[in-house]
């Protein structure tokens, strides 16, 4: 008998470890879809209508830092009169450059901004503006509003470094903080494309195009 309890008691909890792990898997969807055709909806919008914004997220500048780096090590050897140690200085350049190049790319892959007449990307992750259903004024009072504490569009969690958000409602009633460097043009910009798309205004250059 005692056995048969022990059977019962080690299913029951294997069922209830199951009953358990089912809603993590929900709460995990609400965030980010977890197969591969929940990712394809979420990633699939297209950009469409002209572009009114633009950040490209990572200045090329930065690649010439590691070249003018290396030229002064080098004119320091050579200023000190010793033997100039070309494979230290090459591996050095080659680290140096190397790190800067990834540097931009996953820059301009992951903080970039494009806000056009129909949809706004931020990072890799496209949103149509038809879906934000509310756009919330810039906060000066000595309280946070709920909107500050939300996640931001795109695929980073938080706001990016020397970027600041914007709050929003979606479509589905979650805030999220659309953001940029330039915050203020970003939201005219943001601001007067959206009541465009809520006035049922089509994209410039519609009825021409059509004519």
């Amino acid at each position: 008998m005692s056995g048969e309890h022990d059977e019962r008691d080690e299913l029951d909890g294997e069922d209830q470890l199951d009953a358990n792990d089912e809603p993590a898997g929900d709460d995990l969807d609400g965030d980010e879809p977890a197969d591969d055709a929940g990712e394809k909806r979420e990633w699939a919008v297209p950009e469409r209508g002209e572009t009114l914004f633009y950040e490209e997220g990572g200045s090329k500048w930065i690649i010439a830092i590691g070249p003018v780096m290396l030229a002064l090590t080098l004119a320091l050897e050579i200023a000190g009169g010793g033997r100039i140690h070309w494979e230290v200085l090459t591996i050095f350049g080659v680290i140096l450059i190397g790190f800067s190049i990834m540097q931009v790319v996953a820059a301009r892959r992951h903080v970039s901004v494009r806000l056009t007449e129909q949809t706004l990307r931020q990072g890799t992750r496209v949103v149509d503006l038809a879906e934000i259903t509310k756009i919330y004024p810039e906060n000066t009072g000595p309280d946070a509003q709920d909107w500050e504490s939300a996640p931001a569009l795109g695929e980073l969690h938080a706001v990016p470094r020397r970027r600041k958000g914007i709050g929003v409602k979606m479509a589905d009633g979650k805030l999220a903080q659309a953001w940029a460097r330039d915050v203020e043009r970003f939201r005219t910009e943001l601001t007067e494309a959206h009541l465009a798309i809520a006035m049922g205004l089509p994209p410039k250059g519609t009825s021409s195009k059509g004519a």
